[in-house]
């Protein structure tokens, strides 16, 4: 199992450096590209189309193995193929529906940021489609979470969740590689965990997501020389927050704790610390708070004296110290989960006190 999933990564990677090398040559060549101005920090026009390569790298491996799976089940079987994979083929066949319904809500998304990339549309017309990809993803095709709660409570929570982390991750794109590279570890965590509860299709897509992201990571990192845009932003998004409710958190059978539903709080803690605390801050400026400034968590850090890439590492070390202990919620008692969950709650409390004694009164 380790070995398939080091091949997903690995194939994702490759073929995320070629594409995205592919993309940038073309962005610059027809002028597609972020020119500096307004609350933007970069000198010089970059190379949009990151969101391309990205899209195109997750969603197409994703549909190609489930449709060979879908064939393979109905044919009795392909002798070619691995027997890891025939031995997982009913499974991932019947998930054709999910992954059908789940790379067209992310093509939706890019579709929706390639046009915002070029001209914007402002906050409304996104949040109006993000909603709608959200309730056809969970109200029609079933892919919701806290289903315990009720079929209302269950599809209000997840589309809401889904709607959230999209916006958050879509926020995070704000500095060179950190959007992409919290995405890539948080995704690593969530297929970590996913693999301790004997899961296969979920921690496939995560490697698939990491490797992708990692081999954008490449020709983003600082100095960047293509971002990925919102065609990029929302659909990592989306992927993260569908990678969540995928992955199984609680069942008995497997002596998986009711305490691992605090599992993607406590992964994605800074993610959300910077949603929150960036619209706060607009809020009280009496501004929108979908719109773009330098108040987020990365600029503050910057703001006191941090560079740009030693504000994006000091982001990712956050992300992973509030994750790394989440992947054992699930099979922790109550007093461990209660200890590891507060452990989270002290790191992103302390980088709020930080932020705050900082000041400048």
């Amino acid at each position: 199992m380790v070995v398939v999933m080091l091949i997903a990564f690995v194939a994702a990677f490759l073929a995320s450096v070629a594409a995205t090398f592919v993309v940038r040559g073309w962005a610059r060549g027809r002028g597609f590209v972020d020119r500096p101005g307004g609350h933007k920090g970069h000198a010089r026009p970059i190379a949009l189309g990151g969101g391309i390569a990205i899209t195109a790298c997750i969603c197409l491996p994703l549909v190609a193995v489930t449709l060979l799976a879908h064939f393979a089940a109905r044919s009795g079987g392909f002798d070619w193929l691995p027997q890891i994979f025939t031995t997982h083929q009913e499974g991932i066949a019947a998930k054709l529906p999910e992954v059908m319904a789940i790379v067209a809500g992310a093509l939706v998304l890019h579709i929706l940021g390639l046009v915002d990339d070029v001209k914007a549309l402002g906050f409304l017309p996104k949040l109006v489609v993000q909603f709608g990809v959200a309730v056809v993803v969970v109200w029609v095709f079933g892919i919701r979470a806290g289903e315990a709660l009720g079929a209302t409570a269950s599809i209000t929570l997840t589309v809401l969740w889904i709607v959230l982390i999209t916006n958050a991750f879509n926020f995070l794109d704000n500095m060179d590689g950190l959007s992409a590279g919290v995405a890539a570890i948080t995704g690593a965590i969530f297929a970590a965990s996913a693999l301790r509860s004997g899961q296969v299709f979920v921690p496939a897509l995560a490697f698939i997501f990491v490797g992708t992201l990692v081999g954008f990571l490449v020709f983003n990192t600082w100095p960047a020389s293509i971002f990925m845009g919102d065609a990029g932003s929302m659909v990592v998004g989306y992927f993260m927050a569908v990678l969540t409710v995928l992955t199984t958190y609680y069942n008995p059978e497997q002596d998986l704790q009711p305490t691992g539903v605090l599992v993607p709080l406590a992964v994605l803690a800074v993610p959300l610390y910077d949603v929150v605390s960036v619209c706060w801050h607009r809020i009280r400026a009496g501004d929108s708070p979908f719109r773009g400034d330098h108040r987020h968590f990365s600029h503050r850090l910057a703001q006191k004296g941090m560079s740009p890439p030693a504000a994006v590492r000091t982001i990712y070390l956050a992300t992973a110290a509030t994750g790394l202990s989440a992947i054992l919620l699930p099979q922790a008692d109550r007093i461990g989960a209660v200890i590891a969950f507060a452990q989270c709650l002290c790191i992103v409390l302390i980088i709020a006190v930080l932020e705050h004694a900082g000041r400048v009164k």
